[in-house]
């Protein structure tokens, strides 16, 4: 999840961290390896961004190559490993990718067999896609959320959404750092580091946030590590990592896909997400995620409103006649995010669109100590049965903190454990603390939003999905650039789509749509048109600290 959540709802005290800084990182703060100040641009040893033969390249770039037979599915696994090869742990040390699949090449060449053959499943046929280390793979892949708790843990079989991934013939290639415990270990945690995995690097600048959790699958994408990546989302970790990174990324409503075979934090909010560099690639990934599992009550009836093909929405005039309400603390302030929010507003009208001013923040953000508490209870509940089941090193919540405390050098060298701490101390979901913070956080939230998209006739709320990426500080810990737009739609279960909206300093910046249940469709149209009319993504150039 995305851990400045807590520095709104209180915490992490100190008023001071929420005046963001665009300053140079201070060297007590930047990862041991990071590049000097004024490096030049494209790390030192790495190879130039642009010289990578898959460069920027779509789903549909890649189905070309390989049905004119420049490329097979094979071949494009090859170029992609030698790529996260050359970046991941050399050069710019991404630290995107936590392991490779030692099957991703035997994967590919049975799907080549099938294409040679006249066989194509669809659209993915042969695209190679990482996943987050918290979605389990029944192969040779560790499933561990980044934890040492969980070193050497192989899943005995694939996630839901990971079958379904399979059967559309996706290669899985591997698996993404994340923030550990998918960000949910510490109040003064460093979004994208993980005790397995090390510091995940954004690739813009590359001494900045990558932000959390779903760090490593946005840095990959960004990076051209892969084609599409699979991100998971409680509050932020989907659509902050892909404003950072200059993605596009859908959190979908909550019971759209299956969270069976995902290490959890929340019954009530989590899910997973595609993150992809084009709005047509997250609604090609999306449709392959889709499904009913009877191990996920959540997904019961979602058949009635998913869809096996999200690209018929894609029209590039799906804003013509649309309402759209702007969040309206998102239009003021010193952050550089501000201009680009008016700037995609004047785009948007102008494309046939009415953009109104709400107010959405302030209400969602009263409810944030209640959304916190459904959290705690819904961590050790749901970490507790997967980890029972699981075949894992450790069979509880309690385990992990014992092993944590007993590995504290190797396991917590800069941030401590309170938050799982706290979540071992609840007493379980018949608790009547529990049911009333889910009332109020859940409830709440989607009262809020159901009125405010009903009384204003609202075809979507849109702001700033995060401001531009802080500076990594292993010391004192994540800080909040002031502006955040994911808990909306995270404690309303509803869906939330990002898409690049212009960078600040050369760091990216996304606007966010949300809409009501099930509106994952309408939304990607949305973007679609906003995409298309302003072009707005820049791959990133692996470039050292920013110098004043």
């Amino acid at each position: 999840m995305n851990r400045r959540f807590f520095l709104r709802t209180g915490t992490l005290a100190g008023a001071a961290l929420t005046t963001f800084s665009l300053a140079q990182c201070t060297p007590g703060g930047a990862p041991a390896d990071a590049p000097a100040a004024g490096a030049a641009t494209g790390a030192a040893g790495s190879p130039s961004p642009a010289a990578f033969a898959l460069h920027e390249a779509t789903v549909a770039d890649l189905q070309q190559h390989m049905q004119a037979g420049k490329y097979t599915a094979r071949a494009l696994c090859e170029l992609y490993l030698k790529r996260i090869a050359a970046l991941n742990t050399q050069g710019p040390n991404l630290r995107a990718v936590i392991e490779t699949n030692p099957d991703a090449l035997k994967l590919a060449d049975a799907l080549d067999a099938e294409r040679k053959a006249g066989k194509v499943r669809g659209p993915l046929h042969g695209i190679p896609v990482l996943l987050k280390d918290n979605i389990d793979t029944g192969d040779q892949q560790q499933t561990t959320a980044g934890a040492l708790a969980l070193a050497g843990h192989k899943a005995a079989q694939d996630a839901f959404i990971v079958k379904q991934l399979r059967a559309a013939g996706a290669v899985v290639l591997g698996k993404t750092n994340l923030s550990e415990w998918a960000n949910f270990r510490s109040s003064r945690s460093t979004s994208g580091w993980s005790s397995r995995g090390g510091q995940t690097k954004n690739p813009y600048v590359l001494d900045r946030t990558p932000s959390g959790s779903s760090a490593g699958s946005g840095s990959a994408v960004a990076a051209n590590l892969c084609a599409v990546a699979i991100g998971t989302e409680t509050d932020g970790s989907v659509v902050s990592p892909s404003s950072v990174n200059g993605l596009v990324g859908l959190k979908p409503t909550v019971g759209l896909l299956s969270r069976a075979g995902i290490i959890p934090i929340s019954a009530t909010q989590d899910t997973a997400g595609p993150m992809a560099r084009t709005v047509r690639d997250a609604a090609l990934l999306l449709g392959a995620l889709v499904g009913e599992d009877p191990a996920d009550a959540a997904t019961k009836g979602s058949t009635a409103h998913a869809q096996a093909d999200y690209t018929k929405y894609l029209d590039a005039s799906a804003l013509k006649g649309k309402r759209l309400g702007v969040e309206k603390s998102h239009l003021t302030g010193t952050s550089p995010a501000i201009a680009l929010m008016q700037q995609a507003i004047a785009a948007l009208k102008a494309q046939g669109a009415t953009v109104v001013e709400v107010e959405v923040a302030k209400p969602i953000g009263a409810l944030g100590e209640a959304e916190f508490q459904v959290l705690l209870y819904e961590f050790k509940a749901g970490v507790n049965a997967y980890l029972a089941g699981a075949g894992a090193p450790v069979k509880s919540l309690a385990d992990v903190i014992a092993f944590n405390t007993q590995h504290a050098a190797q396991a917590m060298p800069f941030f401590q454990q309170e938050t799982l701490e706290l979540a071992q101390k609840t007493d379980g979901l018949a608790s009547p603390t529990y049911r009333a913070a889910l009332a109020r956080s859940q409830g709440g939230a989607r009262k809020i939003v159901d009125n405010l998209l009903q009384a204003n006739k609202l075809d979507a709320i849109i702001g700033i999905t995060t401001g531009p990426a802080g500076c990594i500080d292993l010391v004192n810990g994540d800080y909040s650039s002031g502006l955040d737009f994911s808990s909306p739609a995270a404690m309303s279960g509803y869906p939330h789509l990002t898409v690049p909206m212009g960078q600040a300093h050369g760091l990216p910046v996304g606007l966010s749509l949300m809409g009501p249940a099930w509106a994952e469709g309408p939304l990607l149209g949305l973007g679609y048109a906003y995409e298309q009319a302003t072009k707005l993504r820049r791959a990133p150039e692996l470039r050292g600290p920013l110098a004043g």
